[in-house]
């Protein structure tokens, strides 16, 4: 039997640790922003400045953690729940109990 893969998240508290189960949301710590893995925003940025984009990248295990670190949605790949956290921030972090 091989080890098993382990994946770096980032927590509520904004640290790192690992995870036998992969993130499910992306984003990027300089600009605090979390989105789908397939978001054509952070993607597009990785195929343009390669080696750069990917020192911020983070990953979270649901959107409750990304929003308890810190950070919103992406404006892009969510944007229902972007227009609605930026209506109001603390009635969408209430949605999940923070």
């Amino acid at each position: 039997m091989g080890e098993k893969k382990l994946y770096k998240l980032m927590g509520a508290d904004g640290k790192e640790y690992f995870s036998e189960t992969p993130g499910t949301f992306g984003g990027n710590s300089r600009m605090k922003i979390y989105g789908r893995l397939d978001c054509l925003s952070a993607l597009s940025a990785i195929r343009r400045f390669p080696g750069s984009y990917e020192k911020f990248r983070v990953f979270f295990a649901d959107e409750k953690t990304a929003l308890a670190a810190g950070f919103r949605p992406c404006g892009n790949c969510l944007r229902e729940k972007y227009k609605e956290y930026m209506a109001d921030p603390q009635k969408y972090q209430k949605k999940f109990g923070l």
